[in-house]
C-alpha cells in the first residue's frame, strides 16, 4: 500500500501546530539564534526547521519536540505535574495517619 499523498487534519490540530511553530520561531529570535544554528543543534536540516516554524503537519514529532526543547518552549506543564505528584504523595501519607491526627484546627485568635 502506498503512502497517502495528503492526510486530513482537524482544524484544531493545524492551529496547534501553527501556534507551536510560532512559539518556536519567537523563542529562537529572542535567543538570537539563526535557523542554521538551531537546525545544527537539533541535528536537522534548515528546511525542516522552516517547515516546523510554519506548522507543517508532516514534520516528525521528535524533531518538533527537540527544536521546542532547545528553544525553551514548554511542551508540558512540568510544575503542574510536580505539584500533582506532591499532592498525591501527601494524600497517601495522610491516609496512613489516624483520623484524630489528620483533622487539626489551629486556633489563631490572639
Amino acid at each position: 500500500m502506498s503512502k497517502p499523498i495528503s492526510r486530513p487534519y482537524s482544524q484544531y490540530s493545524l492551529s496547534a501546530l501553527e501556534l507551536l511553530g510560532q512559539l518556536v520561531r519567537e523563542a529562537r529570535l529572542v535567543k538570537a539564534m539563526t535557523t542554521v544554528d538551531l537546525a545544527a543543534r537539533a541535528g536537522i536540516s534548515r528546511a525542516l526547521l522552516q517547515r516546523i516554524e510554519r506548522g507543517d503537519p508532516g514534520c516528525s514529532i521528535g524533531a518538533v519536540f527537540e527544536v521546542a526543547t532547545i528553544c525553551g518552549v514548554p511542551l508540558f506543564d512540568q510544575e503542574q505535574r510536580q505539584l500533582t505528584n506532591q499532592l498525591t504523595l501527601h494524600r497517601e501519607k495522610l491516609a496512613l495517619l489516624p483520623k484524630a491526627v489528620r483533622v487539626r484546627k489551629v486556633k489563631d485568635d490572639f
